[in-house]
C-alpha cells in the first residue's frame, strides 16, 4: 500500500465521484478506478458501493477513511517538522559558556535569537573553558563562548565580539579618581585574580602585567570574573576584568578603563566543523549582530 493509494481514496470519498476526483487529482478516470480496485484488493474488502449514478462508502470504507486521513495528516506533519528542522527553525541548541560571558553580550544574543527562532529551545551550560571544549567534542553541547581559546584542530574558533580589559578598584582607592588608568600604575598593588591553573585568560592577563613592567602580587584566586568584584569590595585587592563586569552594580567599588593599548578580552565562539542548521542560524545571527 502506497501513500498515493490513500490520497486517491480520500479524494474519491470526499468527491463521491470518480470523475470529479480524477479531475481534482489531474489524472484520467480509468487509472484512478484501477488504483482504487488495487487498494480494495490489498485491504481485502470493498470500500465503495458503485452505481451508474453515484459512489458511496461502505461501512468498512467509512472507517478506513478516518484512518487514511489520520495517516496522511501525520505524514504531512512529519514532513513539515523535517523541513523546519532542516532549515534550523526547530530544534535544541546547547551552549557552553562562562558566567562572565553570559553577563555580557551573550544574554542579549540568546534573547534576540529566541525572538527570531521561537521553535528552537536554547539550553545554557555554565562551565570552565576546559570542560566546554570536552563537552563540544563529546557532542554534549553545540557551541561554546570563551576568552583565549586553546587551539584544537577538531574545533573552529572565531571572534564573536570584542571587549577590552579594565580594572575594578575600591571606590576609596587613589586611582579611582582617574577616568583611565595605565596598567603600569597598578605596580605594587595586591591583585585578586582568576585561577591561573584553570584559565588561559588569567595567564594572558598575568603576561600583560609582566609586559607592563611588573609581576602581579596575587593574593587570592577565583574561578569566575564576577566573583572578583566581591573580593575587591572586601578590600582584598584590585582586579583586572573584562569590561562586561562593569554591568555588575556593587557598592564600594568602581570600574575604570585601562589606557590603550589595553589588554583584550575578546569572546570567541567555538563549534564543530560539521554543525547542523540550528547552529548555522545562531552563528549567522552572531555575525550579523556584531558585524
Amino acid at each position: 500500500m502506497e501513500l498515493r493509494h490513500l490520497r486517491y481514496f480520500v479524494a474519491v470519498a470526499e468527491a463521491a465521484s470518480f470523475t470529479a476526483a480524477a479531475k481534482s487529482l489531474n489524472i484520467s478516470q480509468p487509472p484512478l478506478s484501477q488504483q482504487i480496485r488495487d487498494l480494495e484488493e490489498e485491504v481485502g474488502t470493498r470500500l465503495f458501493e458503485r452505481s451508474s449514478r453515484n459512489v458511496e462508502l461502505t461501512e468498512a470504507g467509512a472507517d478506513f477513511l478516518n484512518h487514511a486521513r489520520m495517516i496522511l495528516g501525520q505524514v504531512e506533519h512529519a514532513a513539515h517538522q523535517a523541513r523546519a528542522i532542516g532549515s534550523g527553525q526547530v530544534g535544541t541548541l546547547n551552549i557552553g559558556t562562562t558566567g562572565s560571558v553570559l553577563l555580557g553580550s551573550l544574554s542579549m544574543l540568546v534573547a534576540r535569537f529566541g525572538d527570531s527562532w521561537p521553535g528552537v529551545f536554547v539550553r545554557i551550560h555554565e562551565m570552565d573553558p576546559q570542560a566546554q571544549e570536552a563537552a563540544l567534542l563529546a557532542h554534549r553541547t553545540d557551541l561554546s563562548f570563551v576568552r583565549r581559546p586553546r587551539h584544537n584542530v577538531d574545533l573552529v574558533a572565531t571572534v564573536a565580539w570584542h571587549e577590552k580589559v579594565g580594572v575594578v578598584l575600591p571606590e576609596s582607592h587613589p586611582l579611582a579618581r582617574l577616568e583611565k588608568i595605565e596598567l603600569g600604575a597598578l605596580r605594587g598593588e595586591s591583585f585578586v585574580f582568576l585561577r591561573l591553573v584553570d584559565s588561559r585568560f588569567a595567564r594572558y592577563l598575568h603576561d600583560c602585567c609582566v609586559a607592563a613592567g611588573f609581576v602581579p602580587n596575587i593574593t587570592n584566586e577565583v574561578v569566575e570574573s564576577y566573583s572578583l568584584t566581591s573580593l575587591v569590595a572586601a578590600g582584598l585587592g584590585v582586579a583586572l576584568v573584562p569590561e562586561c563586569i562593569r554591568n555588575l552594580s556593587r557598592p564600594g567599588i568602581v570600574y575604570r578603563a585601562l589606557v590603550d593599548p589595553a589588554p583584550e578580552a575578546d569572546v570567541y565562539v567555538i563549534s564543530r566543523p560539521n554543525h547542523g542548521p540550528v547552529v548555522a542560524s545562531f552563528l549567522e545571527m552572531t555575525r550579523a549582530m556584531f558585524a
